[in-house]
């Protein structure tokens, strides 16, 4: 089955300094039998002290030749400190050149994708403005993207991005094959119900989280996916309270079941 751990999953073990990002690849191939892999670059070496400055390229290349060593595939990178929208526009200017580098780093580590946020928590809601910024700059990420083999989107992660109609005209607008948005099933801010189906066409990768593996919501939103055509992996990003290795096991066996059934129903 298609299934993905999420950067973000363990992010309480490693706030406890109990694992870095090479634990993480450990635990996702030998714990978990996983082949494939989600990466955050919140857990890079130096994130927490600085977000927005770039991974030393040293620390890029063991972090590549550990993936090689373990053959794993990198389905999605996500990256914070390197969304588009700011304000200040220096600081938008620092912002897209993260995003492009971290396609660069993409390429090294061998990631199938990259998120790049639309922008900030204050763009809520957009502004013309930052609309036409957003899909200008998303065109150029996407032309760079094809030319290294990735895809790049947004994510509705935070701010204008999690109202599902402003993500629609966002890709309606870029409009551009290597361009695609990560859903995270169910999480918006309005049009919970619909927001999903609305974006369906442009997804390219998916989070669950340890809401959508419970409800019955999470079945009917894989059944939706599956229907309108989605063959990609299924990231589970869950960082759960207490035991997190005990329960990352029960989310990939649920997540496992859910899509057993829908496999089964589509037959």
């Amino acid at each position: 089955m298609k299934i993905s751990i999420g950067g973000f999953s363990f992010f309480n073990t490693m706030k406890e300094g109990k694992m870095d990002t090479f634990g993480y690849l450990e635990t996702s191939k030998y714990r978990y039998g996983l082949d494939t892999v989600d990466l955050w670059n919140g857990t890079f070496e130096g994130s927490r002290q600085d977000i927005f400055s770039m991974p030393d390229p040293d620390y890029i290349v063991k972090l590549r030749d550990a993936i090689r060593e373990r053959e794993m595939q990198v389905i999605n990178l996500a990256v914070d400190g390197a969304h588009l929208w700011d304000e200040d526009p220096d600081r938008r200017k620092m912002l897209f050149n993260n995003a492009m580098g971290y396609l660069k780093i993409a390429e090294t580590l061998g990631v199938h994708s990259v998120r790049i946020d639309a922008g900030d928590r204050k763009s809520d809601p957009e502004t013309p403005e930052q609309f036409d910024y957003v899909v200008a700059k998303f065109k150029e990420l996407s032309k760079a993207a094809a030319d290294l083999g990735l895809i790049v989107g947004p994510e509705n992660h935070m701010g204008s991005s999690k109202y599902p109609d402003y993500l629609k005209r966002v890709a309606e607008a870029v409009d551009e094959p290597n361009f695609g948005i990560l859903l995270h099933m169910g999480r918006w801010a309005a049009d919970a119900e619909t927001g999903d189906e609305l974006v369906a066409p442009y997804v390219y990768h998916t989070h669950f989280d340890g809401s959508t593996v419970k409800s019955e919501r999470g079945r009917q939103l894989v059944a939706l996916l599956l229907e309108k055509g989605y063959d990609g992996y299924w990231g589970i990003e869950y960082n759960a309270p207490g035991n997190q290795y005990l329960e990352m096991e029960w989310a990939i066996a649920s997540v496992k079941l859910i899509l057993a059934d829908a496999s089964n129903n589509k037959a």
